[in-house]
């Protein structure tokens, strides 16, 4: 059950002054208890045994984060190194959906997976309807890298549900600030880096039971094995039987400055943290006249393909981003209505 003692003001006061930064969706920033634990790290000499601990204590905080359980979770350091194992694993000639303009990691691993594996693409309005006969997995973002988009994460499940279709959902640009339940999916990877604002370096795979049994564990080293320690050597090593057997070596360090910050997601108040940070973009999307989405989402972007908007943004002090032509701002837990008024002066004059 997930605690929810904190507040958005709470998570807010984790910050140093954020004033300007509207970028989340390309990298968080670090909460001031981050960056002492990354600063007490490097003062001390390595604990591998204290890393350790620390590493399955961002674990747990995963684990509650998604609404999942501890032996369901693998860890890695990038999404697409993860996405590769699932690719590896599928049938050959297997056929993979998934939207059109999705991130790469989600599906370049699918693409050169050779084997005569298929990628299609539908737009994703229509992705839930696509989903029929003679596709064998459907690969997604639950939010959209490039637009902010929302995807109808409830109706790509209850078709792909209907056809006996693998779902492989990636929450990258949603968990920190959308609820998500890991086990409404067969497979859930996310980077932290972002709007969970760790170190870049820890990215995490959720698992079902009934699609784990279908996986090779083709990058398992020494730390996928039941008992890490006693794995380092030779060829007879026994793989974890929870999903740990799909972990790779952890990035120690950035585990560390990871705990606090995973640790201070999981226990706040999930709907709340979600409520503030839309309604900041809406706010901003009321000043400048831009429509509301369907689903409601803090990242707001609007046609830029000559990037003078995003020109006017930087000038006006705040760190944006563009993509596919479009400028594109975020707002976090660390963003208030001052930087809604910021970005909106910037843009309005």
């Amino acid at each position: 059950m997930r605690t929810t003692t904190l507040s958005p003001d709470d998570l807010h006061g984790a910050f140093s002054d954020a004033t300007g930064y509207l970028a989340a969706c390309s990298t968080g920033l670090p909460t001031r208890e981050t960056r002492a634990a990354v600063v007490a790290d490097l003062d001390a000499r390595p604990d591998l045994v204290h890393y350790a601990a620390v590493v399955e204590r961002c674990r747990a905080h995963i684990a509650r984060l998604v609404s999942t359980t501890v032996d369901r979770v693998a860890l890695g350091s990038q999404t697409s190194v993860m996405v590769g194992m699932i690719a590896a694993s599928l049938p050959d000639g297997a056929t993979v959906l998934c939207p059109d303009g999705e991130f790469s990691s989600l599906v370049l691993p699918f693409v050169h997976a050779g084997r005569g594996i298929h990628v299609r693409s539908v737009s994703l309005a229509d992705l839930a309807d696509a989903i029929g006969p003679g596709v064998d997995l459907v690969a997604f973002s639950i939010v959209q890298s490039a637009t902010g988009e929302v995807a109808d994460a409830r109706a790509i499940g209850a078709a792909a549900r209907r056809h006996g279709v693998r779902t492989l959902c990636d929450a990258t640009q949603a968990v920190g600030w959308l609820p998500v339940e890991a086990d409404a999916f067969d497979a859930l990877v996310c980077h932290t880096y972002k709007w969970l604002c760790t170190p870049r370096g820890i990215a995490f795979l959720t698992l079902s039971d009934d699609f784990a049994a279908t996986l090779r564990p083709v990058h398992a080293g020494w730390y996928a094995g039941e008992n890490p320690w006693a794995s380092c050597y030779g060829t007879d090593a026994s793989l974890a039987r929870s999903a740990r057997r799909f972990d790779v070596s952890p990035v120690w360090q950035a585990m560390v400055g990871a705990e606090p910050a995973l640790a201070m997601f999981a226990d706040a108040d999930a709907r709340a943290l979600h409520a503030r940070v839309t309604e900041l973009a809406t706010a901003f999307r009321t000043r400048l006249g831009l429509p509301e989405p369907l689903i409601s989402t803090p990242i707001v972007t609007w046609p830029d393909a000559d990037g003078v908007d995003l020109a006017r943004l930087t000038a006006g002090g705040i760190i944006a981003s563009g993509r596919r032509g479009n400028a594109r701002v975020a707002f976090h837990v660390f963003n208030d209505e001052d930087d809604v008024e910021l970005a909106a002066r910037a843009l309005l004059g």
